[in-house]
């Protein structure tokens, strides 16, 4: 997660447990329905942490998925250049083992 979803995440479950201890501090009612509006109430928090930590993930996925995309262009241009570097150097090479040839068949006269 990126530094600004987990302060995010930090500070919610920091409200949620001040409100929680605040909740049973003055809470009106009997102790089973104060615990059951705990409980929801961490079911919520947990459902919403989670869906924070999916968007993250899935935010993360995306920029891995673009950063190989552009890397994969990055490699197919430098492989592109690299095989046109290679075909001129191997015509020069044909030029030059021409031109031996002919350097060697008077020499062989």
């Amino acid at each position: 997660m990126s530094g600004r979803s987990s302060d995010s995440v930090l500070a919610l479950l920091a409200g949620a447990a001040i409100g929680i201890g605040i909740g049973i501090l003055f809470a009106p009612d009997k102790g089973s329905k104060t615990r059951e509006k705990i409980k929801n109430s961490l079911d919520d928090l947990k459902d919403e942490v989670k869906s924070k930590f999916n968007s993250a993930e899935e935010e993360a996925k995306e920029k891995f998925s673009q950063t190989k995309d552009e890397l994969k262009e990055t490699v197919e241009n430098l492989l592109s250049k690299s095989s046109y570097k290679a075909e001129e150097a191997i015509i020069f090479l044909e030029e030059k083992l021409a031109e031996l040839k002919k350097q060697n068949a008077k020499l062989q006269k």
